[in-house]
């Protein structure tokens, strides 16, 4: 028996090259219910559900349920829409940052 599993969970292509200089990961805990809305990142995030669920769109493709465990991408500049579930949702995102870039999320109609 092994003693160490690795396993390839998520391998995204980004759509440029991207020089980043370090990354910032949040712990970010949405209450039930919550509807962040149609937004967009200046840079690609990616995430991992810990607690509860959340309802994710990206652009018009269907809206899924993502639940502990599961990942996820929000890429740069495009629309996406993260809801929290009836149990609330927690979860680590992860930025990818060049330099002097801070995080920022856009709320769009």
């Amino acid at each position: 028996m092994e003693q160490i599993v690795r396993e390839v969970v998520l391998d995204q292509v980004l759509p440029r090259d991207l020089p980043v200089r370090r990354m910032e990961v949040r712990r970010i805990s949405i209450v039930p219910d919550a509807a962040v809305g149609w937004h967009t990142h200046n840079g690609p995030v990616f995430g991992s559900i810990e607690t509860g669920s959340a309802f994710y769109q990206l652009r018009d493709e269907p809206e899924i349920v993502l639940g502990p465990g599961d990942l996820f991408y929000e890429p740069a500049d495009e629309r996406i829409r993260f809801d929290a579930g009836p149990e609330g949702v927690s979860f680590l995102a992860y930025f990818p940052l060049t330099d002097g870039q801070e995080a920022a999320l856009d709320l769009v109609d």
